[in-house]
């Protein structure tokens, strides 16, 4: 067994934990994480992927109420995935930069390779 027997390497792991995630980016990683844990955001995120759209539309394209779209993006907002826009009294939700976009695009590609 590794634990009985292992001595370690002779790798510098004083080197490696100065390298490594800090405490607050480990907690904001696994909180970004969480966001995309729910199937409900992944396809408010997944929509605005496409195009700028407003609740109304979000809440058509998902079949849910307006309310528990507005509970999503207002979640989403907090994390700084999505951003929005007003237009008048409408208010229009994005992708709030290209981080968000490649961070899922790359998490699809690499869910569809085999």
């Amino acid at each position: 067994m590794c634990d009985t027997t292992c001595v370690g390497t002779e790798t510098d792991l004083l080197k490696i934990k100065q390298k490594m995630v800090d405490d607050t980016s480990a907690n904001e990683l696994a909180e970004l994480f969480k966001a995309l844990s729910d199937p409900t955001r992944v396809k408010l995120i997944g929509a605005l992927l496409i195009n700028e759209l407003c609740v109304h539309d979000l809440s058509v394209l998902l079949g849910m109420g307006q309310s528990a779209i507005s509970h999503q993006l207002r979640y989403l907002r907090n994390l700084r995935i999505v951003k929005r826009r007003k237009s008048g009294k409408t208010v229009f939700y994005s992708l709030d930069d290209l981080h968000i976009e490649q961070i899922f695009v790359l998490t699809l590609q690499h869910l569809k390779h085999e």
